[in-house]
């Protein structure tokens, strides 16, 4: 019973954090990793425009969301439109020849 409750008590954090991006008010989306109150307005208002239609276009509306809280989020079973994702990281830039 005790190893039972550890194991529910560690899982918590995680399942605290499930949650659909289109449908989290405020409160909800400050609770995820690395969001705080300029970065939940700015969702939310691009979101009053049009529900986000996955994460890429999350991504490309609002500006400071990086690949790296994506991954987090994602890991943490964050949806956007239904949409769990896996996160892929974009190729670094080919350098130039002679440089």
């Amino acid at each position: 019973m005790r190893r039972l409750l550890v194991l529910i008590a560690a899982l918590l954090p995680f399942l605290a954090q499930a949650l659909e991006i289109n449908e989290a008010n405020r409160a909800q989306l400050e609770q995820l990793d690395g969001i705080g109150v300029v970065l939940a307005d700015k969702m939310l208002v691009e979101r009053s425009k049009a529900p986000f239609a996955g994460w890429a276009d999350l991504r490309k509306r609002v500006k400071g969301i990086s690949g790296k809280r994506v991954q987090q989020w994602q890991s943490r079973g964050v949806t956007v439109n239904g949409e769990r994702g896996t996160f892929t990281a974009v190729a670094p830039k080919a350098k130039e020849p002679g440089k």
